[in-house]
């Protein structure tokens, strides 16, 4: 099959297309034959060497974790899906990734593929989506009500959390730049913020929730948004806990767990029109097409997710 793979770390320029055996599959595992895939800042860190110690994988390395495609083949003890099921998921994060023509993905990660949704869209929701869930949900508990920040509103974490926290009734205000001031207004933002010419930390307080995608001077700030026993939930480096004692908030970092019964949920609020997956921007499956996808990814400046067109 063909891949697009990095036999060293370095910049986009390491990506490149071969030839790769097809994975092997085991008993709990589907064969998805991938219609798209999409682009997380974890696939350019992991590119650039940033996550070695903590992701040990050897060369070659398939770099990629978020799948939409049809079932192609299923292992012997999967019960819940069949051959020509259309399904997403966010596999395992092992260096047999997402971009790939096949993909192995264990059954408990999987979930069917929402009918409304284009296979590009389905591919931009599992990384994104289950981080934005699992901050809010798990972590912070949110509750019809609760005043939320989310900062980077107009990215791919930031504008799903924003749907999200709407369809729990939240009051959310949202960092980013000034074009983007429209594009949030219209995902439900009640107080968006051009961080360019507004501080937040000034405009805005006794908040319940704050969603960290930044890290560094911000998440700092970010404490002083929050009410007595308020919750900051990072998902770019983990908080300073005296900080956050100092300030009686719950803060912590969050590392994605992938869950096919979320996303199954995740795909149940696109049916129903409470979550929309937002593609801003769509590349073909080459090598040419990934080096560019990256370039934009590490800029921070994609308008909502990146997606690579794989059939």
């Amino acid at each position: 099959m063909k891949a697009i793979i990095i036999e060293q770390y370095g910049t986009a320029e390491e990506l490149k297309e071969r030839e790769v055996p097809l994975p092997e599959m085991k008993d709990h595992q589907v064969l998805v034959e991938m219609h798209a895939t999409s682009i997380n800042p974890i696939d350019w860190k992991l590119r650039a060497g940033y996550l070695k110690d903590m992701l040990p994988f050897e060369f070659p390395i398939i770099l990629g974790w978020d799948a939409a495609g049809v079932i192609a083949k299923v292992g012997d003890k999967v019960t819940s899906f069949k051959k020509g099921d259309r399904v997403f998921a966010r596999p395992d994060t092992t260096a047999h990734g997402t971009y790939a023509e096949y993909v192995a993905v264990d059954e408990k990660l999987l979930a069917k593929m929402p009918e409304n949704a284009s296979f590009e869209e389905a591919a931009s929701i599992p990384l994104a989506g289950l981080t934005a869930w699992q901050c809010l949900v798990d972590f912070s508990e949110i509750q019809s009500g609760d005043k939320v920040l989310i900062h980077a509103g107009a990215g791919g974490v930031g504008s799903l959390a924003i749907q999200i926290a709407k369809s729990f009734g939240a009051h959310v205000a949202s960092t980013a730049s000034g074009k983007n001031e429209e594009f949030l207004n219209s995902l439900g933002v009640d107080h968006f913020i051009n961080y360019r010419e507004e501080d937040f930390e000034l405009a805005l307080d006794h908040y319940d929730i704050v969603v960290d995608t930044m890290g560094g001077e911000i998440q700092k700030k970010s404490m002083n948004v929050l009410k007595k026993g308020g919750k900051l939930v990072s998902i770019v480096s983990p908080p300073d806990e005296n900080l956050a004692k100092e300030k009686e908030v719950k803060a912590g970092f969050l590392w994605l767990e992938p869950n096919g019964k979320q996303l199954s949920q995740l795909g149940e609020m696109i049916e129903q029109g409470k979550l929309k997956p937002l593609v801003g921007h769509t590349f073909p499956f080459t090598e040419q097409g990934l080096k560019e996808a990256h370039e934009l990814s590490e800029s921070h400046h994609a308008k909502g997710k990146i997606a690579i067109k794989i059939k």
